[in-house]
This record gives structure tokens, sequence and C-alpha cells, in this order.
């Protein structure tokens, strides 16, 4: 197949470019903007693989501190990412995404380093507000980098296979941070930590090395003085908004699969304890083989709204299979589990698509610092919502918990073409034509 430009040609408009980004194997980027991307998202993700799997036991068993104490740490360091988010975006608009990316990824090294020195409650809520506040705020800037350095037409795509990058990464590096867990020494535990910040330190500086694209090269975002409505014209914008909390319903998916389904496993199956590292597995797999593909279908507006559609009543029957699983024999509940978790993953590549085409397409282009901020926000506080609402519902209250669930995630689904219907109809100076 022969190979896309990343860029349009001399004259050529961006929009009317060839919309492929990867190659048909979808693992070798044609853009060297992406291939630049993906090997810093790579060294970042090996990182985060490496040092999740240990991160809280460091704590609790090196530093010795009680686990709800960590567990309400980690709680208000999210919180305080969330809350960061949106400046965060502002200052990506006024002073430029890389350089603020640049700077978050620093300061997240520097924070994390900083955990090897914890010998108190106090030292750990300083060091985890930081570095998870800092980690947490930059994950909208990025999605403005991206708006800034990718070309608009492949950008969908693009994000798609950072993703599958980010999968990879992340597995490889829990295969080093299960090692790290068996020997469970303090010096391992450091090393890990060490290497965890390198991660982050050797991207940001990096990063201001990726090219503005020619769309965004002169587009001026809104002055320092420009009246405040038009600086943080996210945070007002409520069809914007309306998607974004929609999106974030959609994003609670993530913790049916890192909190909900292990803890249903242990507490309301007869499966084996390992059929969770199993959908795990199975849930990665599916995401480096399908998320690319999917994304190429979904990079318009209409097609993502279908894309969000199906997702949530996708997620519905996920959750009806995951609630008929307890009444089974471990075969048959291993194999009912196995099939949701199968449903639950199209519905996650679906969403992530859309979202990512929703949240460029709807969004203000000359202040997609704030924008992605807001949207990035809203992802966050979904993903920190997610496991007490799926442990409140779910685990607590078994197949009539699943049904809200099921419930919850149908309605987004189905609410986001009217919320995009209202956002389409409340200006024209979305997107990139703006």
């Amino acid at each position: 197949m022969t190979t896309t430009p990343a860029s349009p040609a001399p004259g050529q408009d961006e929009t009317s470019a060839p919309r492929r980004a990867t190659r048909a194997a979808g693992l070798i980027p044609t853009d060297p903007v992406l291939r630049l991307a993906s090997l810093l998202t790579l060294v970042n993700a090996l990182g985060n693989g490496l040092y999740f799997p240990l991160g809280v036991l460091y704590f609790t068993r090196v530093v010795g501190l009680d686990a709800t104490a960590v567990g309400l740490g980690l709680t208000v360091a999210g919180l305080t990412g969330v809350a960061a988010s949106v400046p965060a975006g502002r200052a990506a608009d006024r002073w430029g995404a890389r350089r603020v990316g640049s700077l978050l990824w620093g300061g997240t090294a520097v924070a994390t380093t900083g955990y090897v020195l914890v010998d108190s409650y106090a030292g750990f809520l300083l060091a985890v507000v930081c570095a998870t506040g800092l980690q947490t705020a930059s994950r909208g800037v990025q999605g403005a980098i991206y708006a800034d350095v990718l070309p608009a037409a492949t950008r969908v795509e693009s994000r798609a296979y950072l993703r599958m990058v980010v999968n990879v990464g992340m597995g490889i590096g829990g295969v080093f941070g299960a090692v790290a867990l068996q020997l469970d020494t303090r010096a391992a535990y450091v090393t890990v930590i060490l290497v965890n910040a390198v991660t982050f330190a050797g991207p940001a500086l990096l990063l201001p090395r990726l090219p503005l694209a020619p769309h965004a090269a002169g587009r001026k975002a809104p002055a320092a003085n420009a009246p405040a409505a038009e600086r943080w014209r996210a945070v007002r914008d409520l069809p914007f908004l309306t998607v974004t909390v929609l999106n974030s319903v959609l994003v609670v998916q993530y913790s049916l699969s890192e909190v909900g389904l292990p803890l249903w496993i242990v507490e309301r199956t007869e499966a084996p304890r390992w059929t969770a590292a199993l959908l795990m597995i199975v849930n990665c797999a599916l995401v480096v083989l399908l998320q690319v593909r999917v994304a190429r279908r979904a990079s318009e507006i209409p097609a993502a709204v279908r894309a969000m559609r199906w997702a949530g009543l996708l997620l519905a029957v996920s959750c009806a299979v995951f609630a008929v699983s307890a009444g089974l024999s471990p075969v048959w509940a291993v194999a009912a589990l196995t099939a949701g978790a199968v449903v639950q993953v199209l519905a996650e590549v679906l969403s992530a698509a859309g979202g990512w085409t929703l949240g460029y397409g709807l969004a203000d282009a000359r202040a997609h610092g704030v924008y992605q901020g807001v949207f990035g926000a809203g992802m966050s506080a979904g993903m920190m919502a997610g496991p007490a609402l799926v442990t409140v519902t779910a685990i607590a209250h078994g197949s009539v918990g699943w049904a809200v669930l099921g419930v919850l995630f149908a309605g987004a689904g189905f609410a986001v073409a009217p919320a995009v219907r209202w956002a389409r109809r409340d200006g024209d100076w979305r997107g990139e034509a703006a």
C-alpha cells in the first residue's frame, strides 16, 4: 500500500489530505511527527506500567503508611489534578501546549523522585499531590499538544495509534513491575520509582521538538487581556460541557476491568481468581488490534455520535453478561466473563474514538488548551468516580446493580446525539474551521 504523507502537499488544504497516518497493518506510523510522539508515549507508558503494580505497596509495605490513609491521599491528589486541568489548559493556550506540557511532565518527574524521600504521611501527601496532580493536569494539555502537532485529517487515527502504544508499553512495563514486586525489597521499589521518574523527564525534554502542524502555526489563542468570556469559553460552553459529562459517564467503564471485575470474580462468582488477569490480557490485546481500525471509521462527528451510541448499548450488554456469570459453574463463569469482556472492549474502543472526535470537533480551535483541559478533567473525574460507583452498584447489589450501570451507560450513549446537535446549533466557530 502506498504510504500517505503526514502533511498536505504545498497548496493542499489539510482537511483534504488523505486520511491515513499508519500503514495497512496499523503498526508503523507514516507521519514522522507521530513516530516521535509514539516514542515519547512508549517511554512514558513503560514507566507507568512498571510503577502501577507496586506504587501503593511501596507506601504501605516500605514506608509503613496505613492503606486507608494512602487511598485518601491518592483521592485528594486526583481531585487536585482535576481542579488544575482547566487552568493548565488555559496556560497551554497562553504560552504554548508543548512548553506547558514539558513543564508539567518535568514537574511530575521531580515530584515522583520525591517518593524515595518520603518517611511520613505529610511527606507522602505533599509528594503524591504534586506528582498525581501534575500528571492528571497534563492529560488535557496532551490533547492540546496533539491538536497542535497532528494534522486534523488524521488526528483521531493518530490518537488511536498512541493509545495502542500506551497499551503495549504498559504491558511490557507491567512484566518488569511484577518482577520487582516479587523481589519485594526497598531497593527494587526505589529502582522502579526512579526509572518511572526518568520516563517523565526524558519525554519532557523532547516534547518541545514536536513541530507544529500548518493549521496551528498561525493560530492565535485569545489574548491575556481578552474578555474572560472569550478566554474561558470552554467552562461556559454548556453544550460542550454536556458532551463532556456524557463522555465521563462512559469513561466509568474503565473501572469495570480495573476494579469491578476483580472484586466481582472473587466475591460473587465461582470463576478462579486468575480470570481477572485473563480478562485484562484480553482487553489489552483487543485494544491493540482494534483501536486504530475503529478510529478510522469514527473520525467525523456523525460517525462519532453513532460510535458513542453503540458504545453505550454494548456496555449495557456487557453488564448483563457479567451479572449472569454469578450463577454459573467455574468453566461457564469464565466463558461468560470472557464474552462480557470482549463486548466491553468493543464499547471501549468505540467510545474512545468517538470521544476524541467530539472533543476536538466541538471545541473552539483557537482555545484547544482550555477545551481539552475541560474534556480531560471530565475524563479524570469519571475515572475517579468509577471505582466507588461500580462498588456501590454491581458489587454491593449484584444483578440489580449491574442493571443500574447498564441503564446509565445506555442512557449516556443515546444522549450524546441531542447534545451534539445542540452544540452544532450553538455556533459556527467550532472545530478547525474557526
